[in-house]
């Protein structure tokens, strides 16, 4: 019933008309509020979800292109290939001018589009199977009336075989993508319980911090997973850990500081950086106190898990690499590479400047396990979030053409074993793996 009244959206100027011919005027006010009041909510939803970051091309780490909202075309790198991101305007050619509510729901939550077309899990359908019913019905709503036509194609995502046989998703889907609503925990709070089907459901934020099989299936959609948010490689960036682990994870970062972090991508005198500029420019900035506070609370309940590297947080070891710097020590081929290249931002403490340059000293992005995220930023290199009352956004230069891949490799090695941090030294072969995946 409430799909009908959805639908009766697209002629809802023509029936204000007649309702006001018929002397009914306010009535059909009333109704217009109604609508305006479902599209500002599925207006707000979309910004919950981060719809923009994948579905409108503007990559991240780079200046802002005048790529029309929702009109896709974004590359996506993936273990299968690129995959294309798709128009999501309401042009009835090229975008979803033609779903009726039950096509877009069916496309959000199932990963199968009009026509029975499979999506590619790219798509993070496994987690939208989560989202409720109202809230998909205030999306509908918003797409197919807040949100401008773009009459624009996008390209078509060319997999090599077997990959391009789409009838193998179906196999997918069976085996791995959920079909369940949120269910909230009685034993937990209204704020926990909001956190929890934001971060598992809207905000899909284990289709990049949760690690993923052989197949690309998350190995986790909920906390009670071992796995879920353990950290994960995706588009050749890694997400990490967002457990309580007190080295890799967040056990060293307040609430507050989470939810700093999410409004402005600084916290905790962490920064953000890759593909989660994005996130808070499309998405944190415009959450309301009450979601971050949820999300900060839901984040902070998990339990340690998938432990990596160490952070010795004594003064003996900070001060140790503070004189290693000053001497210029030789058994320590990074240290020089980290005073020419890096100390003028990040300080010989490694402490950074709070707001402006995050701090290495303890960063759970440092010592985790996987070195990926730390080697593009060198190659590619990146900025900090430009938010509404934010601190000045700050950018990190690429070092191709000033450092090479031992010398890449070396300065990681330091910053991973310098002020207490200790992690797995990084060789010049996987910073030369990567390049060569970026085609650097």
């Amino acid at each position: 019933m409430f799909g009908s009244s959805v639908r009766l959206l697209r002629c809802g100027f023509a029936f204000c008309a007649l309702a006001l011919a018929l002397g009914v005027g306010p009535t059909c006010r009333a109704d217009e509020a109604a609508d305006a009041a479902l599209v500002a909510k599925g207006a707000y939803l979309a910004k919950l979800g981060d719809c923009a970051g994948c579905h409108t091309d503007a990559p991240a780490g780079q200046p802002p292109k005048p790529s029309p909202p929702f009109a896709g075309g974004l590359p996506m790198g993936s273990p299968f290939g690129t995959i294309w991101t798709s128009n999501i305007t309401p042009d009835p050619v090229y975008g979803i001018g033609r779903f009726t509510y039950e096509d877009f729901e069916r496309a959000v939550r199932d990963g199968i589009a009009p026509g029975g077309k499979y999506l590619y899990p790219a798509m993070p359908f496994p987690s939208f199977s989560k989202i409720s019913d109202d809230d998909m019905h205030a999306l509908y709503a918003y797409f197919m009336h807040g949100v401008t036509p773009v009459a624009a194609p996008v390209p078509k995502t060319k997999l090599p075989f077997p990959f391009n046989q789409r009838f193998g998703l179906a196999a997918w889907d069976e085996l791995f993508a959920p079909h369940e609503r949120f269910s909230p925990r009685s034993d937990r709070s209204v704020e926990w319980n909001r956190g929890a089907y934001l971060v598992q459901g809207l905000g899909h934020c284990g289709a990049c911090h949760t690690p993923r099989g052989p197949a690309f299936e998350e190995r986790g959609l909920s906390d009670g997973d071992r796995l879920y948010l353990t950290g994960g490689t995706n588009d050749n960036w890694y997400a990490p850990n967002l457990t309580g682990d007190p080295d890799s994870g967040l056990g060293g970062l307040s609430a507050d500081d989470l939810a700093a972090f999410l409004k402005h991508g600084h916290g905790g005198s962490l920064s953000a950086f890759g593909s989660m500029v994005e996130v808070v420019e499309d998405s944190g900035q415009y959450m309301t106190d009450d979601d971050l506070r949820a999300i900060a609370t839901y984040l902070k309940s998990l339990p340690p898990r998938e432990k990596s590297g160490h952070v010795d947080t004594g003064a003996a070891r900070a001060d140790a690499t503070v004189n290693v710097l000053r001497t210029g020590s030789i058994e320590y081929p990074g240290a020089g590479l980290y005073n020419a290249f890096c100390a003028r931002c990040h300080h010989a403490d490694g402490r950074g400047e709070p707001g402006k340059y995050p701090r290495l000293a303890g960063n759970p992005i440092v010592v985790a396990p996987d070195s990926t995220s730390l080697i593009r930023l060198l190659i590619d290199g990146s900025r900090s979030p430009e938010t509404i009352g934010g601190p000045k956004p700050e950018r990190m230069p690429s070092f191709i053409g000033k450092l090479g891949d031992t010398e890449m490799a070396r300065v990681l090695t330091f910053v991973r074993n310098a002020w207490g941090n200790e992690a797995q030294p990084v060789a010049p072969s996987e910073v030369q793996a990567l390049r060569k995946k970026l085609r650097r």
